[in-house]
């Protein structure tokens, strides 16, 4: 459920993905209705608190990763609001918004948090899940020059780019993936560990980039992301359809 309330004076809107107690798979995750809802909420800027794993030596556990870009590995998820009756092709060629990107790393590196190394830009390779990469898979995305490895990122990514929301992602390293020598001394209580500093530093970070967003909410070309994206003209478009995704396209209609 979605909790809505205020933050450094600042109207937000909260949703833990994976539901209450962590129940959810992230194939499960309802990404179309998340994002629609938060639409619906008047949501403007979306900041994605995800646990990653390192494919990297040198972003570390603890480390935060501000990913500019995508790679896609699902194979199971509908990513798309439209259909129909409906098209739409919208730019995807940079996955997240730069600007809420760019608040998102002065926010870190303004903290100063302890054991955390910033890493700006850089590739969040999304895969299916929820068994995590054999080492062939985990090598071949190093070999892609992927940063991070995450399950979720990248569907929401590309509706919020259809919803207009501007998007980014605050990456939180939990471990090195299979790649790493050292992956197999990895326990479960090292793993819980990290996701609860990450946590605790990740509540920190989104303080801070809220208050940044309020003072000086930058200009952001995903709001306006459907403009040249829209292939259906109005008139043509099927009434029901048109209902159904009004949140999205009422200023286009």
């Amino acid at each position: 459920s979605f909790i809505v309330g205020l933050l450094e004076g600042v109207r937000v809107v909260f949703l833990a993905r994976h539901g209450r107690g962590h129940h959810l798979l992230p194939s499960e995750l309802p990404f179309r209705a998340n994002i629609y809802a938060m639409k619906s909420l008047g949501v403007e800027y979306l900041i994605s608190a995800s646990a990653v794993g390192s494919l990297k030596e040198a972003i570390k556990p603890l480390d935060m990763v501000v990913p500019h870009q995508f790679i896609d590995r699902t194979t199971q998820r509908i990513a798309t609001f439209f259909g129909d009756g409906i098209l739409a092709h919208i730019g995807f060629g940079d996955p997240v918004c730069l600007a809420l990107a760019g608040v998102l790393s002065d926010a870190i590196a303004h903290l100063q948090l302890p054991d955390v190394s910033l890493h700006q830009g850089g590739t969040y390779l999304c895969m299916e899940g929820p068994a995590f990469s054999t080492k062939a898979e985990s090598n071949l995305y190093r070999s892609w020059g992927a940063s991070i490895i995450g399950m979720t990122n990248l569907t929401e990514a590309k509706l919020a780019r259809e919803a207009e929301i501007a998007y980014s992602t605050l990456a939180l390293v939990t471990d090195y993936d299979c790649w790493h020598p050292d992956h197999d001394h990895v326990t479960v209580d090292m793993i819980v560990g990290n996701l609860q500093k990450n946590a605790t530093n990740a509540q920190a970070v989104i303080r801070e980039a809220v208050h940044r967003l309020a003072q000086n909410p930058p200009v952001s070309s995903a709001h306006h992301a459907l403009k040249a994206a829209l292939f259906t003209q109005p008139a043509a478009m099927p009434d029901e359809t048109k209902v159904k995704l009004h949140p999205l396209l009422k200023k286009y209609l």
